[in-house]
């Protein structure tokens, strides 16, 4: 049986996720001047920026995220315990579904597309222009590579 490597966004992981703005009790405006970017989570590959519009990612509860990603980026095959939804705000990429990268089976998504991909289904992404996506879902949020070799994390450190 094949071993899979789950990674939590825990607290200590939190400081890779940018903050959101402070919400109340009234209802919470976030325009794109106010948006923090930051470096995405050690889980995802580097090059992506995140911001935080509601929530937080790294506990149990709804979250919105934005996620800046440059032409080219890739996610490899993964998959998560929780329903991922992904609305493409600009720029172009792929989805595909399954344990193996196939960039020809794959959905092209443009600005306006929208994508969910159930708990537990394995899937990737290829961006093939810069590209912002707006991720929202129930936290926390864990990401699980088919293959742990693809984790980022696993790589080694830089000399």
């Amino acid at each position: 049986m094949r071993t899979f490597l789950s990674v939590v966004f825990l607290a200590s992981a939190g400081a890779a996720w940018a903050q959101a703005p402070a919400a109340g009790p009234a209802h919470t405006v976030v325009t794109p001047a106010a948006l923090q970017w930051g470096p995405g989570p050690p889980a995802l590959p580097k090059g992506v920026m995140v911001a935080v519009l509601s929530g937080d990612p790294s506990q149990p509860g709804p979250y919105v995220l934005r996620a800046k990603m440059p032409a080219g980026y890739v996610i490899k095959p993964h998959w998560h315990p929780t329903d991922e939804n992904l609305t493409v705000l600009s720029g172009e990429m792929k989805a595909g579904m399954g344990d193996a990268l196939d960039e020809t089976s794959m959905d092209t998504m443009t600005a306006g597309s929208f994508a969910r991909m159930p708990a537990t289904m394995r899937h990737s992404v290829v961006v093939k222009s810069d590209t912002i996506l707006q991720v929202h879902g129930t936290g926390p949020f864990v990401l699980t590579y088919v293959n742990p070799a693809d984790d980022p994390r696993r790589a080694a450190p830089a000399p």
